[in-house]
């Protein structure tokens, strides 16, 4: 194991392009490595919130960002042209799909398009969005040919998927391998040696191709087991089946199982949205990815079967959902953050409004819902008191479970978190 900073690899200055959950957090990372960090972002509030040494990112303190902005590590920019200094740039910019699922690489163009203006000969640019395999060969080299470079001589490109889990203080960006795979050999070298400062393992593999399939197949492997583990959900509510006790039992098996959680939906930016990424593409090939996509409208149903469960709690008080007072617990993605990408909780939300109930929620990590000009009510007994049904979407680790069961009149629990916190199941509490 080579420690953090300690190999030389002739990279002194870097580049980040996009400056989000994936880009600040690679910006530390070789900061604390030693390396000077240029980013530019087009928020220009980003930009000088970072300046001022202040966070927007939960797995940034705003104590480790701070220091480095002080000391010169890391500067940010609106401007483009400060790539022309840096040996290597890192694009991490958003690839969400347009209003047809198609991949939307705007961003991504843009933001390549601006960097050939400017990165100076011999630099190294490496893609970190997710995106459908071929785009660091298809879309990405040609804008640089066109800028009169040649690829593997006087500008190097690969592919290194991100592998950021938001919160996740146990795999961070350090222990997790990276994989880099460049359009030539030299180019997959030159990745090699820009993140071996700032990771324990550099994985490299022999194309960008393999590099971009290997970031959807681990996030299609999450989804499509999620779908599974969902519809037997379904399944197992008309045959009255406890779901949960069923999970608990099948991973006992010490081989050949690994357990995978029922759930309101898929939230984050990858894995409700790679496998559509990769269905695209299969058409370029005349090929279909049935199995995927119907494990992405699995999920993508999921909102609607849990304002079903939200329904029938309702019925069993002889209350209707117009007119109802619902307030939901958590609305980001996932658990301890603050990240609304994707979130079940939104659409949740919207299903219950437009059917006629009064939705309010709590979440400490998320303050405000402009889109739905709502705001965090406290969580006081008052509150659950006077909730008609309250609905665990996202269990935070701050949530009284019990203060929740005591005081609200009926609880849908779509995470089954009341039963693997107290350890039970109280009257009032309905489950997924």
């Amino acid at each position: 194991m080579v420690p953090a900073g300690s190999r030389s690899t002739g990279i002194e200055r870097v580049g980040i392009l996009g400056l989000g959950y994936v880009g600040l957090p690679l910006a530390v990372a070789f900061a604390e490595a030693g390396v000077k960090v240029v980013g530019v972002d087009a928020d220009a509030e980003k930009v000088t919130a970072i300046n001022e040494g202040g966070s927007y990112i939960e797995d940034v303190p705003s104590e480790s960002l701070a220091p480095l902005i002080r000391d010169g590590k890391i500067e940010a920019s609106n401007e483009y042209a400060a790539f022309g200094e840096v040996d290597a740039v890192a694009i991490c910019l958003p690839t969400p799909l347009d209003e047809h699922g198609a991949p939307d690489l705007s961003f991504v163009i843009a933001g390549a398009e601006a960097a050939a203006e400017h990165v100076r000969p011999g630099a190294l640019v490496v893609l970190e969005s997710t995106t459908y395999p071929g785009t660091t060969r298809e879309v990405l080299q040609p804008i640089f040919k066109r800028s009169g470079r040649t690829v593997g001589e006087d500008v190097f490109l690969a592919f290194s998927p991100e592998r950021v889990d938001p919160g996740n203080r146990r795999h961070t960006l350090w222990n997790t391998p990276k994989i880099v795979g460049g359009l030539t050999p030299a180019c997959t070298r030159k990745a090699e040696d820009l993140y071996a400062p700032i990771v324990e393992e550099v994985y490299t593999v022999s194309s960008p191709e393999s590099a971009e399939m290997s970031k959807l197949l681990e996030n299609i492997f999450r989804g499509v087991n999620i779908a599974l583990v969902n519809e037997l959900a379904l399944l197992c509510d008309r045959m009255g089946i406890d779901v949960w006790e069923v999970i608990d039992a099948a991973k006992t098996k010490p081989f050949g199982f690994m357990p995978f959680y029922p759930g309101p939906g898929l939230g984050g930016h990858c894995i409700p949205i790679d496998p559509f990424y990769l269905s695209w593409r299969a058409r370029a090939f005349d090929g279909n990815a049935e199995f995927i996509e119907l494990a992405g409208r699995i999920n993508s149903s999921m909102p609607y079967y849990a304002c079903s469960k939200i329904t029938a709690a309702l019925n069993y008080q002889q209350k209707p959902v117009n007119g109802s007072r619902v307030l939901l617990l958590g609305v980001s993605y996932k658990p301890n953050v603050s990240d609304l990408r994707e979130s079940p909780a939104t659409r949740i939300l919207d299903l219950l409004a437009s059917s006629g109930a009064s939705v309010v929620y709590h979440d400490p990590h998320v303050p405000d819902l402009p889109d739905n000009k709502l705001s965090s009510v406290d969580l006081t007994t008052r509150e659950l008191e006077q909730s008609d049904c309250v609905v665990i979407v996202t269990d935070h680790d701050v949530f009284d479970f019990r203060f929740v069961t005591d005081h609200a009149p009926r609880v849908v629990d779509l995470r089954n978190a009341v039963r693997r916190t107290l350890g039970e199941l109280p009257a009032n509490v309905d489950v997924l």
